[in-house]
């Protein structure tokens, strides 16, 4: 079964539908033909200001992990041969301490069902039983439903594809250089720790990928998210530092 086709999910992704088509024809009397591409930038922004709350709980849960520390390494050493003890104790100190451990996954978790959102936007040809207008929309001449690894952008596509997959790329390397960093300064992560986290730090780059790989309207929406997490994350970081 598709699953664009299931009723609740059609109706979602008709609803989309008509909000990006709304900000599209609000924008087109200056943006022309870049009309959808600019209602997909206002689109992601819309959804990340919505989860700034999620990204300032994000980086609290950070900032109480690595004030816990201590905590966290004296546990470790107490009950180094008890794991299931240890695993008991870890967790009732997190919610003690109102933090958890998965709060960096949140954001992406919240994004996901967005994401596929845009994808079925431009790649469906019918949603929930009407023609998609939005398929026709283009960015500099390519339309926001080919991808780069279809061909079907031709030649004339790979410029824009090049441009926000270096966008995407850099933040990507300045990503992961941050996590490289704030890892250094995890007192408790074991041997093994590190080096798993030393290999998720190249999680970022996986993004790229897929940017290549998706329409190019799901490209922009990646360029612009991947963007905002990483300056957001800068300013949360520098204005929740605790300060005693």
């Amino acid at each position: 079964m598709d699953f664009y086709s299931f009723a609740p999910i059609a109706a979602i992704l008709d609803l989309a539908y008509a909000g990006v088509t709304a900000l599209s024809t609000l924008v087109a009397p200056f943006a022309g033909d870049a009309a959808a591409a600019l209602a997909v930038v206002l689109l992601t922004l819309i959804v990340r200001t919505g989860l700034i709350p999620v990204g300032i709980s994000q980086v609290r849960a950070e900032f109480t992990r690595r004030r816990i520390a201590p905590q966290l390494q004296e546990l470790q050493r107490r009950y180094k041969k008890r794991p299931e003890v240890l695993q008991e104790k870890m967790m009732q100190l997190y919610r003690d301490e109102k933090a958890s451990p998965f709060a960096g996954m949140l954001p992406a978790l919240a994004q996901a069902p967005v994401l596929s959102i845009v994808y079925g936007l431009f790649v469906l040809a019918v949603i929930n039983g009407h023609a998609n207008a939005l398929l026709g929309g283009h960015l500099f001449g390519v339309t926001l439903g080919t991808s780069l690894v279809s061909g079907a952008a031709g030649w004339g596509g790979v410029p824009v594809f090049a441009g926000l997959l270096l966008v995407i790329g850099v933040v990507a390397w300045f990503s992961r250089r941050s996590s490289r960093t704030l890892a250094a300064l995890d007192e408790t992560a074991t041997p093994q720790a590190q080096s798993l986290g030393r290999w998720l730090s190249w999680l970022p780059f996986i993004t790229v990928i897929f940017a290549g790989v998706v329409p190019l309207a799901a490209t922009i929406y990646l360029a612009v998210t991947t963007t905002w997490t990483f300056v957001e994350r800068a300013i949360l970081r520098r204005a929740l530092r605790p300060t005693g």
